[in-house]
């Protein structure tokens, strides 16, 4: 069995690699550098030609456009990383190439011959390998056969090693058992709040030597950031929406485009619940129809969630031919059994959503915003590069402001400011590396407008002066006063609790109890420690907590361990052995390769790839 597997797994990673492989050589055209840069690097005696450098890189940048729907250059490629990403991928795969070769693991030629016959691209038009197009395909991408044969060789010997490092890998049970133990063990545990209004004690009055040995004991509270005083120009869509016009034929189309959102048939809010047979489909019709049973029991007979016959909103027509009996009911009835393509099922009616009709009338102004927008949008992208090339050629921000339509501003920025231009992400990651040498540049924002920035010095952390603050240093020494006083008070009950006692018997009001809480629960009332402290507390302990107004005093009633025998214990179990048996593998086929790369030695020519890449510009 684990031999079958390990076959299929090989069979399953040779063909995406195989795929992979030809996907990366087709479209572009002739690869071949040529000239006498033939490598860029090699692991060992395995060579990276500059060809296969290439071809991956482009595979890559091919693979980011069709994510992102959106060309991409090579300076943007290289911006991103994946010039380097691309070159670790191939000393890695070269590392693996070398140690299948000096472990002798090889492919013969009858195997090649076969994969062959079995790439698409290849095959003539009866659907057999046909010669000619084998090699018309080849030179097309300037490839030469015996290359392209010996990276199919290689391809299946490191497909061979990949997967004897990556199949078959487990983790002991005991690994499983300790992590599901931990996620689902729950605790019973009750708790009450002591507040201000709780205290049995006056709090003190503090003099100003108090408040500034407070103030000096928490200066990093009461001193200012770094600002960095930054000069902007900026426009956006929404400032010259107003200028931006739209004429009546544009607003038309896109009532037209977009009639699907303004004329909206009846839908109904409905849930689905299907059967194999009519026989089992008409008995829990009738349970529900005599009163014996309801919708929700009937889905849990069937081992289902409701979440799982949830249909939403739908239309007559998304029914088919249960449109007619599911909209003829009322809401909160069931209807049934319906045939459906899932078989005879049961339909909830919830809620009926009435059909709507917007006229264009009633959508222009929508339709006009929309629009305006989206030209705004274009108008700016337009002024990107008039405007970069006025600051190339000398322009301060102040002369862009006076000569376009940019507007001038300026901020004392700092880290967590986010007033006006700072709301932007972009400007902020710009505002944080600015230097005073930096020369502007036009920049984008995330709505479509555009932006450039100017360092004009930064002013360093500074304390805040103590008159200034002492309002503010007052109100939190008298808080942590407050809080201090209650945790003394908390532990003081606590400390006097006699075996077997509980906080419902201190007579305090407001105790709360919590049964089977996991870690993950999230308690109202409560900080996230609060669950915390209390997985730490054996059965009949107590803690206290401190929070911003009040303290916590926690108490364990009891330990629960995790029911493996729940469907959630199973899947856990499952999941957990599969994402550890893959971690496990990752981790054995990463230092596998580590360690080729160490033992064989890896060089990379940094001038014969800045020749490729300026070939590539």
């Amino acid at each position: 069995m684990a031999a079958k597997k390990k076959v299929d797994i090989q069979k399953v990673v040779l063909w995406v690699l195989m795929g992979m492989l030809f996907v990366g050589l087709a479209g572009f055209g002739t690869t071949n550098f040529g000239g006498r840069i033939q490598t860029v690097g090699a692991v060992g005696d395995k060579e990276i030609t500059v060809d296969r450098y290439v071809r991956a890189l482009r595979q890559e940048m091919r693979a980011q456009e069709a994510q992102t729907g959106q060309p991409v250059t090579f300076q943007q490629a290289r911006a991103q990383g994946l010039d380097q990403r691309v070159l670790a991928q191939l000393v890695t795969t070269r590392a693996l190439d070398g140690e299948a070769a000096a472990m002798g693991l090889s492919v013969g030629d009858a195997e090649i011959a076969r994969q062959l016959t079995q790439i698409g691209a290849f095959k003539g038009a009866d659907g057999s390998f046909d010669r000619e197009t084998y090699a018309f395909a080849l030179r097309n991408i300037g490839m030469k056969e015996a290359a392209f044969e010996e990276e199919l060789r290689d391809e299946s010997a490191r497909t061979i090693l990949q997967s004897a490092v990556l199949a078959g890998n487990t983790m002991p049970d005991i690994y499983v058992d300790t992590l599901v133990n931990y996620a689902l063990e729950t605790r019973d545990f009750s708790w009450v709040l002591l507040d201000r209004g709780a205290l049995t004690t006056g709090l003190p009055v503090a003099d100003d030597a108090t408040l500034r040995a407070y103030y000096d004991a928490n200066i990093a509270a009461y001193t200012s950031p770094e600002t960095r005083d930054i000069t902007y120009v900026w426009i956006t869509p929404d400032m010259i929406l107003d200028t931006v016009e739209v004429d009546e034929a544009a607003l038309r189309d896109a009532y037209a485009e977009r009639l699907v959102d303004y004329i909206r048939p009846e839908r109904r809010l409905v849930e689905r619940l299907a059967y194999a047979d009519d026989t089992k489909a008409e008995e829990a019709a009738a349970r529900i129809r005599t009163g014996e049973s309801d919708f929700e029991t009937e889905v849990t007979r069937r081992g289902l969630d409701l979440a799982d016959t949830d249909m939403g909103d739908v239309t007559k027509t998304d029914l088919d031919t249960a449109g007619d009996g599911v909209f003829a009911a009322e809401p909160g009835t069931v209807v049934g059994p319906l045939p459906t393509a899932l078989g005879p099922a049961l339909f909830r009616v919830n809620a009926v959503l009435p059909a709507q009709e917007t006229s264009f009338e009633d959508a222009r102004a929508e339709l006009r915003d929309d629009l305006a927008l989206d030209r705004a949008r274009r108008v700016i992208r337009d002024m990107n590069e008039p405007n970069e090339d006025m600051l190339a050629g000398g322009a301060t921000l102040e002369d862009l402001a006076q000569e376009t339509e940019m507007q001038l501003g300026q901020v004392n920025w700092f880290p967590g400011s986010d007033a006006d231009i700072a709301g932007y992400q972009s400007f902020r990651e710009l505002a944080a590396r600015l230097t005073t040498d930096d020369y502007p540049e036009i920049a984008e924002l995330e709505d479509g407008g555009l932006f450039a920035a100017r360092l004009n010095g930064t002013t360093p952390p500074a304390p805040i002066p103590f008159d200034d603050v002492k309002d503010q240093v007052a109100a939190a020494w008298e808080a942590q006063q407050m809080i201090d006083a209650l945790q003394a008070q908390a532990k003081a009950l606590t400390d006097g609790m006699t075996e077997g006692q509980t906080l419902a018997d201190l007579g305090l009001a407001g105790v709360t109890s919590e049964s089977g809480r996991s870690r993950t629960d999230f308690l109202p009332g409560l900080p996230g420690t609060a669950l915390q402290t209390v997985f730490g507390l054996k059965a009949g302990e107590t803690a206290v907590l401190p929070l911003p107004d009040a303290v916590a005093i926690l108490q364990l009633d009891a330990i629960h361990a995790a029911d493996k025998d729940s469907a959630d214990a199973q899947f856990l179990v499952e999941a957990l052995k599969g994402q550890a048996a893959s971690a496990l593998s990752q981790d054995l086929f990463t230092a596998l390769a580590s360690d080729i790369q160490l033992r064989t030695g890896v060089q990379i020519d940094q001038q014969s790839l800045n020749a490729v890449h300026s070939s590539m510009q």
